[in-house]
């Protein structure tokens, strides 16, 4: 599938604009790998693994660099870090640019720029990315330069939903108000993202060949947003009953639900380990049905994050493998 896309001002806070899916920067076809079949509560045990494990894990020094779909993510996972025992989890920094591309990231003046000085500082283990143009240069780059200061540096680069819910809306702001999610099917959700995941695999494969070493990893949470939608459809997921819950508007911005997953998916990479089992977060205590909820969020994102060839982290009944 091609899509022949045009570029999009994005302006505002990091809070307030999200991004589009479209072509910038030269960019191909947008795309995904094969998006996840449904997933099922009775998946093996190798799938989910056991509860989370108890052992304590090296912290790592996280920097998030990104736009309102990912920018929420800090405090949420020092939360759950704090949970599953990491002993020595460091928020190392954090550079939130609106609707933001990668490559602007890289080209902030130095004045305003914390990003390039906590890279070549060397203090920076994961560094985690939420591009909206592909290909985008600003990741190459950014790896670069943090690899050349820490050659164990990994680059999480987070997939995402599609916004509005149409691949053909590729200008944020262009796409209608009131999205009718309500209608989508399992089928439906698949095609739409599947060119997606395809590319997206596809530059950060081609990236790493050049870097000579895997420094680049997905985190599918595009992946486990599509699984637990489909949970929704058939009407097994605790204490949701629309698809719509997990946004707060047509653009596809995340609610608490959607946060949390994103999370634990982001947890599971980087620490590789499995979430199934952390206490309910305050970002879903209010939340209907919590205790059941958060199970299944866990799961969802372990799945994913295992199914996932490019996560770093291998399906296994251990529920937990090295970090560095």
């Amino acid at each position: 599938m091609k899509f022949k896309a045009q570029r999009s001002k994005l302006k505002g806070s990091a809070n307030s604009q999200a991004p589009t899916v479209a072509r910038g920067r030269g960019m191909g076809a947008l795309g995904f790998w094969l998006p996840l079949l449904s997933l099922g509560w009775g998946l093996c045990a190798s799938s989910f693994a056991a509860d989370a494990d108890a052992t304590p894990v090296k912290g790592q020094r996280v920097f998030t660099a990104g736009h309102s779909l990912l920018m929420y993510m800090p405090p949420i996972l020092k939360e759950v870090a704090a949970a599953a025992k990491v002993e020595g989890h460091v928020q190392a920094g954090t550079q939130g640019i609106g609707g933001s591309q990668v490559i602007r990231h890289w080209e902030l003046p130095d004045a305003k720029n914390t990003l390039k000085p906590a890279l070549k500082s060397g203090k920076v283990d994961v560094l985690m990315l939420s591009p909206i143009y592909l290909p985008d240069d600003g990741i190459e780059k950014l790896a670069a330069l943090g690899f050349e200061h820490n050659p164990s540096l990994r680059v999480l680069v987070q997939e995402f939903w599609i916004p509005y819910d149409d691949p053909t809306v590729l200008k944020a702001g262009a796409g209608p108000k009131v999205v009718d999610r309500e209608s989508r099917t399992m089928d439906e959700l698949r095609a739409m993202h599947a060119a997606y995941f395809k590319s997206m695999d596809e530059h950060l494969r081609a990236l790493n060949t050049k870097l000579g070493r895997q420094t680049l990893f997905v985190v599918p949470v595009g992946q486990a947003t599509m699984a637990l939608r489909g949970k929704i459809i058939e009407g097994i997921a605790p204490g949701l009953t629309k698809q719509g819950e997990l946004f707060r508007d047509g653009l596809g911005h995340a609610r608490g639900v959607l946060q949390a997953l994103a999370t634990y998916c982001h947890f599971a990479v980087i620490y590789r380990r499995s979430p199934v089992g952390l206490p309910v977060p305050k970002i879903l205590s209010e939340q209907a049905e919590a205790d059941k909820l958060n199970r299944l969020l866990q799961q969802l994102a372990w799945e994913a994050v295992t199914a996932h060839p490019l996560s770093g982290v291998k399906s296994s009944t251990s529920t937990s493998q090295p970090v560095n």
